[in-house]
């Protein structure tokens, strides 16, 4: 588990959160995106080493990085003045890294954050990688292009459900169950609205296969990821964490995650070019 879940993060690090910046806003964000490997190689290369002081420095500097990207939500927020449900998840999406940033130098430091174990910090590294930053992002491309109130439903709920999780974490497992509800529903909504509506629109075969995929594939990582929490919280049998990682984990980085970023930056290249 310990090699798949760095490989994961470091697709994160290098490639989904730079592609997805490019899709939140090229021309303010151009600067930040181009500092961004100043930030994650050194986050990347943390991964790798023991815990301690060369670990805990580097995963500093990635750290960091997310608190710089983090720091564009409160700017945007002024410059559009809008809590609109897409804009709400776009937020989510710029402040999540920093709560991966922090997992990761508590966890290369050795220092069990708010009594949460090892393994729990490292798990939450590509959790806010991936359910924070892409699957916001993804849910408010989506609402921005697909109208109605279940576009709106998702908007707002994969970055209520992705909170509650965290919030879940401090509580009990049957507050984390009722995070991953709110954020399987919304993502259920995402793909459903990504299959019908964006990929419906879509005349370029790649791209609608780009986005078939991810439709697919976070109707079942996100069912295991139901699966588990339940089995958490009802103390009953469910997938240990490194069947979750092979599955959830590798499915939602490869199959949603990267299929996702890679469809939006086609569609947005598509509809530069025709202007």
């Amino acid at each position: 588990m310990f090699v798949l879940v760095n490989l994961i993060v470091m697709l994160g690090m290098l490639v989904v959160v730079p592609a997805g910046l490019r899709l939140v806003d090229p021309v303010r964000l151009a600067l930040v995106r181009r500092m961004w490997p100043l930030f994650a190689v050194p986050g990347a290369v943390a991964l790798w080493l023991p815990r301690g002081p060369a670990a805990t420095a580097l995963a500093v500097v990635y750290a960091l990085g997310t608190l710089l990207l983090a720091a564009q939500a409160p700017r945007r927020l002024v410059r559009t003045r809008s809590l609109a449900p897409a804009e709400i998840a776009v937020l989510t999406a710029l402040a999540a890294p920093s709560v991966a940033g922090l997992a990761l130098v508590s966890e290369r430091t050795g220092y069990e954050l708010f009594g949460f174990t090892l393994p729990i910090l490292a798990l939450t590294v590509p959790h806010f990688h991936f359910a924070g930053f892409t699957a916001a992002l993804v849910a408010g491309l989506v609402c921005g292009a697909a109208a109605g109130g279940l576009a709106r439903f998702a908007a707002l709920s994969v970055p209520l459900g992705t909170l509650t999780v965290l919030a879940g974490y401090f509580v009990d497992d049957w507050a984390e169950l009722a995070g991953a509800l709110v954020l399987t529903a919304g993502m259920w909504a995402v793909a459903l609205l990504t299959w019908r509506d964006v990929r419906g629109a879509e005349r370029d075969p790649y791209t609608r296969a780009l986005l078939a995929v991810s439709a697919a594939v976070l109707v079942a990582t996100m069912l295991l990821a139901l699966s588990w929490a339940v089995g958490q919280a009802a103390e009953i049998p469910h997938p240990g964490l490194t069947w979750m990682a092979a599955t959830h984990g590798l499915g939602n980085a490869l199959g949603f995650a990267l299929c996702s970023v890679l469809a939006w930056r086609r569609i947005k290249d598509m509809k530069e070019s025709a202007v």
